[in-house]
């Protein structure tokens, strides 16, 4: 089983940065293939940002150039740097994870960009 906590949300004026961090338990963090989704309001959840065991990485053409996934295997983290947000960017957003057929979802955390 694993859980994932998301933190790090928040409110930011556009151009600014912030920090998201996930958290997981279980001991096979290091073979989870993990990603960073959001959600806005009345829209579809979509996929932010990818990251393979291997730190192989993959991200949606709206971030590209902005943010960046990582992963600390031995902290059982995933972050997601965000640079130069814009409003768009407001959504929820959501810690996932991947393993075999399973899949986890964290609560989620605000992040709100104003103009």
């Amino acid at each position: 089983q694993v859980q994932l906590v998301e933190s790090g949300g928040g409110l930011v004026q556009a151009g600014g940065s912030l920090t998201l961090s996930c958290a997981a338990s279980g001991s096979l963090f290091s073979i989870i293939f993990m990603g960073w989704y959001r959600q806005a309001p009345g829209k579809q959840r979509e996929l932010v940002a990818t990251i393979t065991s291997g730190s192989s990485r993959n991200y949606a053409d709206s971030v590209k150039g902005r943010f960046t996934i990582s992963r600390d295997n031995a902290k059982k983290l995933v972050y997601l740097q965000m640079n130069s947000l814009k409003p768009e960017d407001t959504g929820v957003y959501y810690c996932r994870g991947e393993l075999g057929l399973r899949e986890y979802w964290g609560q989620g955390t605000q992040v709100t960009v104003s103009s």
